[in-house]
C-alpha cells in the first residue's frame, strides 16, 4: 500500500525539522573539522551509506533525499580537507626530520682545517698551535694546517676568523693581547672578541715573574717597602707598552699603591738586559727568560703572578701570598672559532684538544715552560674571557694607559 499525501508530508516536515535541529546538515560554512574526527567508521563510508539509502527511498521522500543528498556532500568534503591537511603535515614533519637527521649526521671535519696564528713561526703561541694541530689531525683525520698571519698586533688574523664560515673548519689561536688587552686599548677594532668568536678552550695560561735587580730587594715584601719609601724613582720595564707584562705590572701598581715609571722595551729580551745591568730596578718577564739568570745571581726573582706557585719554581711565592689575594696575571691562549659555528661541532673540537692537552708530549713541554694547562669547557671560557676583559679594561682606564 502506498503512503498517503498526508503521511508523507508528515515525514517530510519531521526529516526537516530533524536537519534544522543538526548545524552540520547543509551549511558548509559552520561545519567543524574535529567532530569528523570522532566519526567511528570515517566520513567517506558514512557517506556512501547515506547514498545507499537515498537509492532505496521511496519518490515521494524527494525532500528527505535532498537533505541527506546536502549532508553527504559535506561530509565527504569535510574529510577531503582533513586528509589533504594530514598529508601535508606528514610530508612536512618527514622532511624536517630528515634536515635534521643529515645535519647531525653530517661528517665533520669534510676537509682540511685551517689554524690561524696571529703571530710568527717559532714563536710560543705558534709552537703551541703546532703541538696541538698535529694531535687534532690524528683524532679528526684531516690535516690541521697553521696559517701564520701575523701584523697589527694581531688583528689581521682575529678579521680573517672573523670573515671565514662558520662551519668549524677555521680555527683560531687567540691570545690575551688580541682577545682582551688590545680591544681594551682600544674601540675602534674591525672585531669584537665577545660576539665575533665562538670560544672552545683554553689551551694554556703563562705566569709572569716579578724579578729585580739584586741591589733592589731581597723579597716582595722588601721591594715594595722600597716603592712606598721612595715614590716615583724606581723604574721598572716591559716589552712595550699596553703588552701584557705592562698592564700586569700596572694592575700590581693600582693594586698595591705603588708609585713606579715604566720604561718600554721592544721585547722582552731587551728589558732583562737592562734589568742585569741595573739600569731599571725591576721587571715583568716569562719564567723562561729569568730562569738562567736568576740561578746565576744576575737577577733576583721575587713573586710569580699566578694564583698558584709553579711546579717548576715551587720556593716562589705568589703575589697573593704577601696580602694581595685578588691579584693575578697571567699571559695566556686558547683556542676560537667563528660565531655561529654548531655547538655540536665546538663541543666535538673541545673534547679533541682537551685530548691532546693531556698527552705526555704536550704535558712536558707545559712544564718545561711554567705553563699552566687549560682544558676548560666552552661556556666557562666564555665566562673567562668576559672576565679578563672587563679587569684590563679597568686598568686600562685607571692607569691612564695610551697606546698611539
Amino acid at each position: 500500500m502506498q503512503p498517503t499525501a498526508s503521511a508523507r508530508n508528515r515525514g517530510v516536515d519531521e526529516e526537516r525539522n530533524s536537519c534544522a535541529r543538526r548545524p552540520d546538515v547543509g551549511r558548509r560554512s559552520r561545519v567543524e573539522m574535529p567532530r569528523q574526527l570522532h566519526w567511528p567508521r570515517g566520513a567517506a563510508f558514512a557517506a556512501r551509506s547515506e547514498l545507499r539509502a537515498l537509492r532505496r527511498a521511496d519518490k515521494g521522500g524527494a525532500m528527505q533525499g535532498r537533505d541527506a543528498m546536502q549532508e553527504a556532500r559535506t561530509r565527504g568534503i569535510c574529510f577531503t580537507l582533513y586528509a589533504a591537511i594530514t598529508a601535508s603535515a606528514m610530508l612536512a614533519a618527514a622532511s624536517a626530520g630528515q634536515a635534521a637527521e643529515k645535519a647531525v649526521t653530517s661528517p665533520y671535519p669534510q676537509r682540511p682545517i685551517r689554524g690561524i696564528v696571529p703571530y710568527q713561526p717559532g714563536g710560543p703561541t705558534d709552537v703551541m698551535a703546532r703541538l696541538i694541530a698535529a694531535k687534532l689531525s690524528e683524532s679528526l683525520g684531516q690535516q690541521v694546517i697553521i696559517d701564520n698571519r701575523a701584523g697589527a698586533t694581531g688583528i689581521i688574523a682575529a678579521t680573517i676568523v672573523k670573515q671565514a664560515p662558520a662551519d668549524g673548519h677555521t680555527l683560531f689561536f687567540g691570545t690575551i693581547t688580541v682577545l682582551t688587552t688590545l680591544p681594551a686599548l682600544s674601540n675602534k677594532l674591525p672585531y669584537d672578541p665577545l660576539r665575533d668568536f665562538a670560544p672552545i678552550t683554553l689551551t694554556s695560561s703563562n705566569p709572569y715573574i716579578i724579578a729585580v735587580h739584586p741591589s733592589a730587594a731581597t723579597s716582595f715584601s722588601d721591594f715594595v717597602e722600597r716603592v712606598h719609601a721612595r715614590p716615583g724613582q724606581i723604574t721598572y720595564g716591559s716589552a712595550g707598552t699596553g703588552g701584557g707584562a705592562h698592564l700586569a705590572a700596572e694592575l700590581l701598581r693600582l693594586t698595591a699603591k705603588l708609585d713606579m715609571i715604566h720604561v718600554p722595551y721592544k721585547g722582552s729580551g731587551p728589558a732583562v738586559t737592562d734589568l742585569i745591568a741595573g739600569q731599571i730596578q725591576m721587571s715583568y718577564s716569562g719564567p723562561v727568560t729569568l730562569a738562567v739568570h736568576a740561578r746565576t745571581g744576575r737577577v733576583r726573582a721575587i713573586a710569580v703572578t699566578s694564583r698558584k706557585r709553579l711546579p717548576t719554581w715551587p720556593d716562589l711565592p705568589t703575589v697573593a701570598e704577601h696580602g694581595y689575594p685578588d691579584y693575578e696575571a697571567t699571559s695566556w691562549q686558547g683556542v676560537e672559532a667563528p660565531a655561529g659555528t654548531p655547538p655540536a661541532i665546538i663541543d666535538r673540537l673541545h673534547r679533541e684538544i682537551v685530548k691532546a692537552l693531556a698527552s705526555a708530549e704536550l704535558q712536558k713541554r707545559f712544564a718545561a715552560e711554567g705553563a699552566e694547562m687549560g682544558g676548560m669547557p666552552p661556556a666557562e671560557f666564555t665566562r673567562f674571557i668576559r672576565d679578563e676583559a672587563a679587569k684590563w679594561k679597568r686598568v686600562v682606564r685607571e692607569a691612564n694607559i695610551r697606546v698611539e
